[in-house]
């Protein structure tokens, strides 16, 4: 799935630090986020999309990935972002 412009837009707005930020991890992380979730929806009516399912295991080991990072430079930023996510239960 590719994003649209406005689609993209409005995720980086909801989620960035600054008036110029398009590639903090809270941004990045969003848009993985959107991408998994879109996937995910994908999946249950097309469940032999085997292609397309490694292609999701490798957003989510990105996403881990950058999730780490952040946790380890700043863990209130962290919290933040995995609470308006949504992420970890």
């Amino acid at each position: 799935m590719s994003f649209n412009k406005d689609q993209k837009a409005s995720v980086i707005s909801g989620f960035q630090t600054h008036e110029t930020d398009t590639g903090s991890p809270e941004v990045q992380v969003a848009l993985l986020s959107e991408r998994i979730n879109y996937l995910t929806e994908h999946f249950k009516s097309h469940p032999k999309d085997h292609h397309s399912r490694r292609g999701l295991l490798q957003l989510v080991g990105q996403r881990r990935r950058l999730l780490d990072y952040l946790k380890g430079k700043d863990l209130q930023r962290y919290r933040g972002l995995i609470d308006r996510l949504g992420i970890r239960k």
